[in-house]
């Protein structure tokens, strides 16, 4: 497992239905080592703060195998590393047999694992392509985001390394799946509240659906 790309980019407004759209998903790969400080790489930025970066979407890593899939789907179109708005373009880790919590170490940084990454409307920005939205939820090719457990430099080369594993913890794909599923069972959503690194607000709305459940 290794970093194939570091990717980097800051706020560009762009047009979008007649109106001016902020957005940072654009990231371009850059040399050399990157610092992570705080919940950002340097030289990063995020346009909404309400529902991007933070504590629990510090860094998004994204699956370089994924590219060749998605080269299939969209023949038309470049696709560089950081291509959909990763900062981390990788090799070796796939949602299916990344568990939430995991933690990884990455050049001198430490990372955790918490939550696959649900695309809004900007990555149809992105690409042009409005029902990418939908088609980038149906692939299950999410990647993921990480906290930031311990700050220090990742540079494309480096090893990622699993320093912790919570093998009865659910997957990035696991999560992908419940996010679109109609109907939870009781018992799945209490395993979901408890599990150790899942981000805040996945945790409440799986709580929330549980008290649905719950209520006569």
């Amino acid at each position: 497992m290794h970093v194939v790309s570091v990717n980097v980019g800051v706020p560009r407004t762009v047009p979008w239905h007649g109106k001016a759209v902020a957005t940072g998903i654009w990231k371009e790969p850059v040399a050399g080592r990157v610092a992570i400080v705080g919940d950002n790489l340097v030289g990063d930025r995020q346009a909404d703060l309400t529902v991007h970066g933070g504590r629990d979407k510090a860094v998004y890593g994204y699956p370089t195998e994924h590219y060749a899939w998605w080269r299939t789907q969209l023949p038309d179109v470049e696709l560089p590393w950081g291509a959909f708005g990763e900062n981390l373009s990788v090799a070796g880790l796939i949602e299916t047999h990344v568990h939430i919590g995991d933690r990884f170490r990455i050049g001198t940084a430490e990372l955790m694992v918490t939550q696959p990454r649900m695309p809004c409307f900007k990555l149809g920005i992105r690409f042009d392509r409005p029902t990418l939205v939908k088609e980038f939820l149906r692939s299950e090719r999410s990647g993921f985001y990480f906290a930031v457990v311990r700050a220090g430099e990742v540079g494309a080369g480096d090893v990622i390394e699993r320093v912790h594993e919570e093998p009865t913890s659910m997957t990035v794909t696991d999560l992908v799946r419940l996010s679109v599923a109609l109907h939870i069972a009781a018992d799945v959503l209490r395993r979901a509240v408890a599990t150790p690194g899942l981000a805040e607000v996945w945790r409440e709305e799986f709580r929330q659906r549980l008290e649905q459940q719950s209520d006569p």
